[in-house]
C-alpha cells in the first residue's frame, strides 16, 4: 500500500536536502513537487523523480488563477495513480516553498489516502532571521496566489508550528541559541537530523528488509494497516522512520486551534526565555490596542487566545510574528454556550475547557505565550498587566464592559 510523507518549509536548500535523504533510504520512493512559480506563465510545472532523478514532468494548468487550488486539483489523481500501479511504496510530496502543510495534509486525508508522515524541514541558523521577516510573500517573490496577504513570518511560523517532526540541516551557522528557540518554539516536535554524506544510499537489497511488509496485528493511522517492520527495522536512517510514523489529521488541526493549542511552556535556556501569560480578567480594549506595537516587537513570536471585556463571549486568537499580529474570531468560549449545545463541541475542546475551567468565567482566560532571544519578562508582564481591567472596572460586571469602546472592531473587520 503507497505511504504519503508530506515536506515542506521555506527553508528551501533544507527541504530539498531531506527530500534527496528519503529518496536515499526508502526503496521504490518517489518524490512530486509542484513549482509554483511558473504560475505567473499560466501553469503549475509537476515533476516526479526518484533517487536517479527526474522520471516524469508535466504541467497543470491554474484553477480559477489560484496556483495552489492546480496543486490540490493535480497532487490526489498523481497520488492515486502511483497507489495503483503498486510499485511506489513511499510517495514524499515536496511542498514548494509558502505552501503551508496543513492544508495538503488534510488534501491527502480526505481523498483517503494513507498520510503516514509531515515533516518541515529547517536550517536551525535561519528559524529567527524568518521569524522576524514581516515582508509579504509577494514581495519575497513566494505568494501562492494574487490575492495571497501572508508575510514570511507568519507562514514560515505556521509550517513550523504544525508538522509533528522537524528535519534539522546540518549548519555551520547555527549556535546554542538558536537550538534552544527552536526547541522552545515547538517543544512537542521530533528533531530529526537530515544528516551528511553520500545520499545514494546502500544498495536496495540491504535496505529491502527495513519495509518488509506483514499482516499489521492493528490498525494504522487513520484506521489503515501500517508497515509492521518498519518501527522495529535496525539500521534504517530516522527520517525514514519519521516518515513512515503516523499522521492524525484531525489531532494536529486540534493543536493548533486557539482554544486548544498545544502552547510552548515556560523556559528560560541559552539566552531564550519563553513567558507563558495566564490570567482571569478581561482585557480593556483601548488599553491592549494602545500596547499592540509594543507587545509583538517584544517577541520573536507570541500566539494563543485572549478575552476581551467588550466581547466578553468570544475567544479571540493571537498570533504573531515578525512585528505583525493578526487576530482573529475563533467562535464562543464554552461558558457562553447552553449546555445542550456542548454535544456540538468536539471532545478535544471540552476536554481543554475542562482543564482550565473557572468556577465564576468557566473558559474565558488570557493564555499567551511569548518566546525570544533577550525576551524582557518584567518589562512585558507589566504592560500586559496594565492592559486588564482595574478592580473598578472589573467590579463594574459585564454589562458595563460591553460599554467600553470597540477599538479592535478595524482588526476583526467588523
Amino acid at each position: 500500500m503507497l505511504s504519503v510523507a508530506i515536506v515542506g518549509g521555506l527553508h528551501a536548500d533544507a527541504r530539498r536536502a531531506a527530500v534527496d535523504r528519503l529518496l536515499a533510504e526508502v526503496p521504490g520512493s518517489v518524490a512530486l513537487h509542484h513549482d509554483l512559480a511558473t504560475a505567473v506563465q499560466g501553469t503549475v510545472v509537476r515533476t516526479v523523480r526518484d533517487r536517479t532523478g527526474i522520471v516524469s514532468a508535466g504541467e497543470a494548468p491554474l484553477v480559477n488563477d489560484c496556483a495552489c487550488c492546480a496543486l490540490r486539483e493535480d497532487l490526489v489523481p498523481e497520488l492515486e495513480r502511483l497507489a495503483a500501479d503498486g510499485l511506489t511504496r513511499l510517495a514524499v510530496v515536496e511542498l514548494w516553498d509558502s505552501v503551508e502543510p496543513k492544508a495538503m495534509a488534510e488534501v491527502v486525508a480526505s481523498a483517503d489516502l494513507r498520510l503516514t508522515g509531515v515533516i518541515t524541514a529547517v536550517d536551525p541558523a535561519l528559524v529567527l532571521p524568518y521569524l522576524g521577516n514581516g515582508d509579504d510573500l509577494a514581495d519575497a517573490g513566494l505568494a501562492a496566489a494574487a490575492t495571497d496577504q501572508r508575510t514570511v513570518a507568519d507562514t514560515f511560523a505556521r509550517q513550523l508550528e504544525y508538522a509533528p517532526v522537524l528535519a534539522l540541516a546540518t549548519s555551520e551557522d547555527a549556535d546554542d541559541e538558536d537550538r534552544a528557540l527552536l526547541a522552545q518554539l515547538h517543544p512537542t516536535a521530533r528533531q530529526v537530523p537530515i544528516g551528511d554524506g553520500d545520499l545514494s544510499g546502500r544498495g536496495d537489497g540491504d535496505r529491502e528488509s527495513w519495509f518488509e511488509r506483514r499482516p499489521a496485528e492493528g490498525p494504522g493511522p487513520a484506521g489503515q494497516a501500517g508497515l509492521a517492520s518498519v518501527d522495529s527495522a535496525p539500521g534504517r536512517h530516522p527520517l525514514a522512520e519519521a516518515a513512515f510514523g503516523g499522521f492524525d489529521v484531525e489531532a494536529a488541526a486540534a493543536a493548533q486551534h486557539p482554544a486548544c493549542a498545544l502552547l510552548p511552556a515556560d523556559a528560560d535556556e541559552c539566552g531564550v526565555a519563553t513567558l507563558v501569560w495566564h490570567r482571569r480578567r478581561p482585557f480593556h480594549p483601548e488599553r491592549l490596542y494602545a500596547a499592540l506595537e509594543d507587545l509583538c516587537c517584544a517577541a520573536a513570536r507570541s500566539r494563543g487566545r485572549f478575552w476581551l471585556a467588550d466581547r466578553p463571549d468570544t475567544l479571540l486568537h493571537w498570533d504573531a510574528a515578525g512585528g505583525a499580529l493578526c487576530v482573529e474570531n475563533a467562535g464562543p468560549w464554552l461558558a457562553s454556550l447552553p449546555d445542550a449545545a456542548w454535544e456540538l463541541v468536539p471532545p478535544v475542546r471540552r476536554a481543554a475547557a475542562a482543564l482550565d475551567w473557572h468556577p465564576e468565567h468557566g473558559d474565558c482566560c488570557q493564555h499567551l505565550v511569548f518566546t525570544s532571544p533577550g525576551l524582557d519578562r518584567d518589562g512585558l508582564e507589566l504592560l500586559l498587566e496594565s492592559c486588564l481591567l482595574t478592580d473598578a472596572e472589573y467590579a463594574a460586571g459585564r454589562t458595563a464592559w460591553k460599554q467600553l469602546p470597540p477599538a479592535f472592531d478595524s482588526l476583526l473587520e467588523v
